[in-house]
């Protein structure tokens, strides 16, 4: 079995955002918690990653990360590369970050409600973009920011863009603030739980949406979610993150056929089926580690149904499953021959 090297996402022909070796750490009077841990993933323009993983494995750290907007103290950049267009963004002033933020690189945040100004109206807020980066007036700020809600299918936009936050549901909250994110056309947009507290249907026309306005602008999109189910029918590769690693890379739909890490494969075996009803619903056993105190060996090791001495002395490198697969497992192929079994 062949480790696949370090920076490994990296060899992919000039891809639009390329994370390398990423380490971060947040300093509290408890101690030094270890969030990312040599976090390597690459996105194209056009591509959609999902990163997926259980609350605190390190996903939303590194958009933060790769975002420029880590709180300092208490999170700390300890070690790695963010390229974004060949430019490492890490090495950027504050200033130059600044002007990245927002006209080349978007985020869309998971609560809506609390990322938006509460005392600012909806067209204020969206029509600042245009003032502070294009230098608009402000009657040509709100024009832009009636055309936006319209793009994004907001009804009513003319009237509505005077409107404040609480006035909106859920749903019309995540379309402003995906309207925002898209307000200067950037190259990369990263997407963090989209979908959290919004109903089946809702969470369906955004991530419908979000695909539509990608293949408009040819984006690139970093979806981050713990939901195996939102992201089938539009990443094209996934990355699984346990603990502060990648622990399994692959292409969306082998991923789903047959998992080569048990974490991942208690996913999916996690999400509900109809052809189960009335089954009791799988859940993995114990709780995520605590990033203070982050187990020997493999983290995922006092969970796993697998786990052996090795598991528990021995770090797993990311083994090459294939040449578009790699795996954080020392049984990786028992655990693909399982799958395949279970589907036989």
């Amino acid at each position: 079995m062949t480790p696949v090297p370090e920076g490994a996402g990296a060899q992919q022909s000039g891809p639009l955002l390329d994370v390398r070796d990423l380490h971060v750490e947040f300093r509290t009077r408890e101690g030094v918690a270890k969030a990312v841990n040599g976090v390597n993933y690459s996105v194209n323009a056009g591509e959609t990653l999902a990163v997926l993983g259980e609350s605190g494995s390190g996903k939303s750290v590194t958009a933060q990360a790769v975002m420029g907007i880590l709180d300092t103290p208490p999170g700390y950049v300890t070690g790695g590369q963010v390229l974004f267009q060949g430019q490492d963004l890490l090495r950027m002033s504050g200033e130059e970050r600044r002007k990245v933020r927002g006209a080349r690189m978007a985020m869309v945040f998971q609560d809506a409600l609390s990322s938006l100004n509460p005392v600012l109206s909806v067209g204020e807020q969206l029509g600042e973009m245009f003032r502070v980066h294009r230098g608009m007036s402000r009657k040509d700020s709100r024009a832009k920011a009636v055309e936006l809600m319209d793009r994004v299918r907001i009804p009513a936009a003319a009237e509505r863009v005077r409107q404040y936050p609480h006035q909106f549901s859920g749903g019309m909250r995540q379309r402003v603030m995906i309207a925002m994110a898209m307000a200067l056309e950037p190259d990369l947009i990263i997407a963090d739980e989209p979908t959290t507290a919004l109903d089946v249907t809702v969470q369906a026309q955004v991530m419908d949406l979000l695909a539509e306005l990608q293949r408009e602008y040819n984006m690139g999109l970093i979806l981050i979610t713990h939901d195996l189910g939102v992201v089938a029918d539009v990443a094209d590769k996934i990355a699984v993150m346990y603990a502060g690693r990648i622990i399994e890379t692959s292409p969306v739909h082998d991923i789903y056929r047959a998992p080569a890490h048990p974490y991942t494969r208690g996913l999916l075996d996690s999400i509900p089926r109809l052809d189960q009803k009335g089954r009791e619903l799988y859940a993995i056993k114990g709780l995520p580690p605590n990033l203070l105190h982050i187990p020997p060996g493999c983290a995922f090791h006092p969970r796993c149904p697998r786990a052996q001495q090795v598991c528990r002395t021995d770090v797993p490198p990311l083994y090459q499953v294939s040449t578009v697969r790699a795996s954080a497992c020392h049984f990786w192929k028992e655990t693909l021959d399982d799958a395949g079994t279970d589907q036989n």
